[in-house]
């Protein structure tokens, strides 16, 4: 390999732009116009129009996490389960944090169930079953 005896630069004196083509590249950080989002309501307006309308406004709301209400449901199944564990006939389900009954899975023995909200289909299952519903509010 051949060693540069001369450093560039200096074999590039008296040439206006040290072989980067027009006086504008190579610059600084002054060719980019700026780091990030900025310029973009001034000299890259037109970029934001065409690539990233959606750039400025609000789109959309969010529920306040207040005012989501969220129902703690429990399944037929598992209604089966928890009775045999307790080894009860009667269960209260809201004593036991939950709100409403979904109707998957059957039972196995008769339970008198309470609970705040019932599927149409539990209830059904619950009486099939040889039980009882009590809707408490």
């Amino acid at each position: 390999m051949v060693v540069r005896r001369e450093s560039k630069s200096r074999k590039l004196r008296g040439r206006k732009t040290h072989g980067y083509g027009s006086k504008k590249k190579h610059r600084g950080a002054g060719s980019r116009g700026g780091k990030g989002q900025s310029g973009m309501m001034k000299h890259k307006k037109s970029f934001m129009l065409k690539y990233d309308p959606q750039h400025f406004g609000k789109i959309g709301f969010k529920i306040p996490p207040a005012a989501k209400k969220t129902e703690n449901a429990i399944n037929l199944r598992n209604i089966d389960i928890l009775a045999r564990k307790i080894n009860k006939t009667e269960i209260n389900l809201s004593e036991l944090g939950f709100d409403k009954v979904l109707s998957t899975g059957k039972l196995t023995q008769p339970l008198t169930v309470k609970a705040k909200k019932f599927v149409e289909k539990a209830k059904e299952k619950i009486v099939e079953a040889g039980g009882k519903v009590i809707e408490n509010v």
